[in-house]
């Protein structure tokens, strides 16, 4: 996947960039999406809900070059072109997780469902934390935490703190006044990503989640 360097010196958010860089600022927004519409449509039509939620996490992603800037192993700035769900799947007799990919390379979500299943039928209970080798660079972390619901969630990332790819976790769903609320956070840093950018992650997500007919 081509990485587009960034000019520094020339780059409009160079000062806050610097900034936030140099004190390590990252945050974490957790908002519910109402997924009752996605929810329902999934189930109607015979899909998964997780693999659904990692498309369209991946989509929103893939649409904002500030969700896609990284420095790469040279220690480069710049943008990924793309980036590749990195999401666990869980395995029920050892109660332990694997972080697998599978790419939504052509944007298709009746494919990446089906390469999904596949994956996860291959990898899960293999004992290793990344069994499906080589992890490409260009990923983007996504989990999920069905047993409970949350209102705020933050993960702490104390070797690498050059690490600017957003961080994506959602909770168990909550019933609430006749919909299905999920929470979500959003983990960022602060260097390459505002509020602003944030908020509009979210509205992105929940957009996709009121039109699901549109791209299943």
């Amino acid at each position: 996947m081509n990485f587009n360097k960034i000019d520094i010196h020339n780059w409009d958010r160079k000062e806050i960039f610097n900034h936030y860089l140099n004190q390590q600022t990252s945050f974490s927004i957790t908002s519910e999406i109402n997924i009752s519409t996605l929810y329902r449509t999934l189930n109607h039509n015979g899909y998964k809900f997780y693999p659904a939620l990692i498309f369209i996490i991946t989509k929103v992603v893939n649409s904002n070059t500030v969700f896609r800037t990284s420095f790469n192993h040279k220690g480069d700035l710049g943008y990924w072109d793309q980036l590749v769900p990195l999401y666990t799947i869980f395995d029920q007799k050892s109660e332990t997780f694997s972080a697998i990919t599978t790419d939504i390379d052509n944007g298709d979500f009746k494919n990446f469902h089906k390469m999904y299943l596949s994956d996860v039928d291959e990898f899960t209970g293999t004992g290793l934390l990344f069994p499906k080798k080589p992890i490409p660079e260009n990923t983007v972390s996504i989990s999920m935490i069905p047993w409970t619901s949350f209102t705020a969630f933050n993960l702490m990332i104390e070797s690498n703190k050059n690490h600017l790819l957003p961080i994506i976790t959602a909770g168990k769903f909550v019933h609430k006044d006749g919909s299905i609320l999920l929470p979500i956070s959003l983990q960022v840093h602060h260097a390459v990503c505002d509020g602003y950018h944030a908020s509009r992650f979210f509205e992105s997500v929940q957009q996709l989640a009121n039109a699901p007919i549109d791209w299943l």
